[in-house]
């Protein structure tokens, strides 16, 4: 049984390639609302509304957590793909002594 990681570097670049996309785009997403709860949080601490500020921090937090897990699940480049591929494997050489 294959885990997942493993099941990825064997699928197709294409398939890779938009798998990364998405997870680009989640991303972007991601920090995208952590600026704008930045934004929000700053306009109403400096007008002394302490819980809008918690509740941004605390979103903020979950995003920032969300993202840290949503790149473990980024594809490994191909040129590392490629390097593994090449390795030659041991050779098992002739112990006999025979010439």
């Amino acid at each position: 049984m294959s885990n997942f990681r493993e099941s990825q570097n064997q699928a197709h670049p294409n398939k890779t390639n938009t798998l990364m996309v998405g997870i680009i785009l989640l991303l972007v997403l991601f920090v995208s609302i952590q600026i704008w709860f930045l934004f929000g949080a700053l306009n109403n601490a400096l007008q002394d509304n302490f819980y809008f500020a918690l509740t941004t921090f605390i979103g903020s937090l979950i995003l920032s957590l969300a993202s840290f897990w949503l790149l473990r699940y980024l594809p490994d480049p191909l040129k590392t793909r490629e390097k593994r591929k090449k390795t030659p494997k041991k050779e098992v050489s002739d112990v006999s002594g025979e010439t």
